[in-house]
């Protein structure tokens, strides 16, 4: 399923592909980079993966994860304490 989302990039919009959402809503640490590192798993290089999480520890959680592997953070949005980051696989 592809899914195409806009981010601001550099001041212009930007469309995204969004090949995978991953929905770890409700769940905490560890659970969150668990899923996140398995789906990443079956993604291709230059997919892009979609997670939504409820948990805090995400905000951290998530940029230090794509520093330590290479994968590109996007986009991180906040809405209402549900947060949405858009991953490309390196």
């Amino acid at each position: 399923m592809r899914i195409t989302t806009s981010i601001s990039e550099g001041g212009k919009m930007t469309e995204l592909k969004v090949t995978s959402t991953l929905d770890t809503s409700g769940k905490c640490c560890p659970m969150p980079m668990v899923e996140t590192n398995k789906a990443m798993r079956v993604l291709a290089a230059g997919d892009i993966l979609e997670i939504i999480a409820t948990d805090p520890g995400t905000r951290n959680d998530i940029p230090s994860w794509c520093e330590r592997t290479g994968n590109h953070l996007l986009e991180t949005r906040e809405d209402d304490k549900v947060y949405r980051y858009y991953v490309s696989k390196n």
